[in-house]
């Protein structure tokens, strides 16, 4: 966004209200923008689980039960599976980050913003 033509506001301008609003917004601490369009999102991954969902979105971790188990790589998969449909995103667009063999991981989620993520997670954490 430009900056404002100086001379042209006279005390509080409009496009100043715009630049604060957006402050205002508050993200938990588990999701992180990485410029231009990538958000990393920290997981702790719930692994053997009979249903796939969201079990709690905090400052430090999105929880996430895992319906597949944890070898050879299956529940990394069934995770990012999952999150693809919770974000309405294609699987191409979600990649692990750090943490493939841990609990606590970071996916990365490409071409998308931070409150749309936000948005869905907190649809389907609320459906669920």
């Amino acid at each position: 966004m430009a900056p404002p033509k100086r001379g042209k506001a006279k005390g509080g301008s409009a496009a100043s209200a715009t630049v604060v609003a957006p402050a205002e917004i508050k993200f938990p601490g588990c999701l992180r923008l990485l410029p231009p369009s990538t958000v990393a999102i920290t997981i702790h991954a719930k692994p053997g689980s009979k249903v796939a969902t969201i079990t709690d979105v905090g400052d430090d971790a999105l929880g996430v039960q895992i319906d597949a188990p944890a070898r050879d790589g299956e529940a990394n998969a069934a995770l990012l599976d999952y999150i693809s449909s919770v974000l309405g995103v294609k699987k191409r667009q979600v990649s692990i980050g750090s943490g493939s063999k841990s609990r606590e991981k970071v996916v990365l989620v490409q071409e998308v913003t931070l409150q749309n993520v936000l948005d869905a997670l907190n649809k389907a954490w609320k459906c669920d």
